[in-house]
């Protein structure tokens, strides 16, 4: 498999951490890209309009994307223990986790793009306001309801939920999201050791 990669993206980073659990990063080729918000890559939309990384490509070749989709389709290549729940209520409380960690990483992202790539003198600082308190809920929602799942087997929704808070640390290291969510900074500083997520840490 072929991935249009950015050290940077958390999405990525998702894919990767998912292919190093799995026992698969070996078999992936990261391929370079230019995606942005603004400027597209012309090469990675020939395969996937959106232009968005990640998108990988099948030896068949057929494009798969977004992150999810890749996810499972890797966990769907391996013969040890599933990060997609097959069925049942474990199924849909790790889709719910992933939904939320993922709508916590889109508003960090707006937020990203409204800080580092918008023009000073267009800035709309109730629009980033309102992409940081979506970050603070999902953070106490985590902190309030999901600290049992969390501390569980590591799936999916947990994995991406690491993901996102690395993301924070990257991206906003001057948000102390850990203040007001002890047990999660304590669930996070566990698992950031594990090794698909220290060989995924981001940089750029």
């Amino acid at each position: 498999m072929k991935l249009f990669h950015s050290p940077a993206s958390p999405y990525v980073r998702l894919v990767m951490a998912t292919a190093f659990e799995t026992g698969q990063a070996g078999d992936i080729e990261r391929l370079p890209s230019a995606a942005g918000p603004v400027k597209r890559d012309a090469t990675i939309v020939a395969r996937n309009p959106s232009g968005k990384v990640p998108t990988a490509l099948l030896e068949d070749g057929s494009a798969l994307y977004d992150s999810r989709v890749i996810c499972e389709y890797l966990d769907s290549r391996h013969g040890g223990r599933r990060l997609f729940p097959a069925e049942g209520p474990a199924r849909w409380r790790a889709l719910t986790l992933l939904s939320l960690a993922q709508a916590l990483l889109d508003a960090a992202l707006l937020a990203r793009y409204e800080v580092a790539l918008r023009p000073a003198d267009k800035r709309w600082d109730d629009w980033l306001t309102g992409q940081m308190a979506k970050i603070d809920s999902s953070v106490a929602e985590l902190e309030a309801h999901w600290i049992d799942h969390l501390s569980g087997e590591l799936d999916i929704g947990a994995l991406a939920t690491a993901c996102a808070l690395g993301y924070l640390d990257f991206r906003f290291a001057d948000h102390d999201w850990r203040a007001g969510a002890p047990k999660l900074a304590a669930w996070y500083r566990k698992t950031e050791s594990r090794p698909c997520l220290v060989e995924t840490r981001p940089a750029g």
